[in-house]
């Protein structure tokens, strides 16, 4: 079995060291540099500095998901310059230095890849050994990030309750769920609705805008919404990337939509639902 990577002894992974790798050492350099003759640099602050540095995550993300690898050279660039300077500034207050951050994450990986470091066969249960590691915490929530968007963060809570056992034991029980809160959300709406026009008139209502749901309502959809993330667990997908493609498929449908509606003299904006469903139609089945 593999020792523990000991201070001056080189790591398995140290083998696939590339020429040009010493270049992300350069923008630690870069930072203090910039730190000492710039009065901007010089009075950032990690404070200051976070909100940047969760932006440069998001247009990598955006970099990404467009499949730009121009765009996203330039911005994984941007995110390297946050990322040390986060690490220039720990080095400042005696907090802590690259070399700690590197050795930190050495040795956490080395710890959940027993199968590439050590002797087991194969590849651990990663949420039962992430749990593993945080079995002396008193929080099973302790390190989810607030800041993850709600899908992320819903999906993360459910994996680690079932890094301790506490899950569905196949998709049958998240669809049932799903189902399940399906019809109270259909019953809290239709109570709300009534309570809103208790003289019941006919006619199709209009929606309500968002934000003027009853508290009952919006608990129902978050615990509908809860229920989803959890369905998407279990049938492997991340819920925020799949709500993601989503939405971007109903965009461009949309756009098609119009696109061939005008170009048969339909005025779309004023058409009856009937006629835009047909030309809807016929944009998913040229897809």
């Amino acid at each position: 079995m593999q020792e523990p990577t000991a201070a001056g002894l080189e790591p398995l992974h140290a083998e696939e060291g590339r020429e040009g790798d010493e270049a992300l050492a350069r923008a630690l350099a870069l930072v203090r540099f910039l730190r000492v003759r710039c009065p901007w640099d010089a009075k950032q602050t990690p404070q200051t500095l976070r909100p940047y540095l969760l932006e440069e995550a998001h247009e990598v993300a955006d970099a990404i998901r467009a499949g730009d690898d121009g765009d996203l050279s330039g911005e994984l660039g941007d995110l390297l310059l946050n990322v040390a300077f986060q690490i220039v500034l720990a080095e400042e207050r005696g907090a802590f230095g690259a070399a700690d951050v590197v050795e930190a994450l050495e040795a956490k990986m080395e710890a959940r890849h027993p199968h590439v470091y050590g002797d087991a066969d194969a590849p651990p249960d990663w949420e039962s050994l992430k749990a593993a590691e945080r079995e002396t915490a008193g929080d099973p929530f302790d390190g989810v990030s607030a800041g993850l968007d709600p899908l992320s963060r819903a999906a993360r809570v459910q994996e680690r309750m079932a890094g301790f056992g506490f899950d569905w034991p196949d998709l049958a029980g998240p669809m049932e769920k799903v189902r399940e809160e399906t019809a109270e959300l259909e019953h809290a709406a239709a109570e709300h609705a009534a309570a809103e026009d208790p003289s019941g008139s006919p006619g199709p209502a209009a929606p309500p805008r968002i934000g003027e749901a009853s508290p009952e309502v919006v608990e129902e959809v978050g615990d509908l919404l809860f229920a989803v993330v959890n369905a998407s667990r279990w049938a492997g997908a991340h819920p925020a990337n799949a709500l993601l493609g989503a939405v971007e498929k109903f965009e461009r449908r949309c756009r098609r939509m119009i696109d061939l509606a005008e170009s048969r003299g339909l005025e779309w904006k004023g058409a009856d639902l009937a006629t835009l469903d047909a030309v809807w139609e016929e944009v998913k089945a040229d897809e």
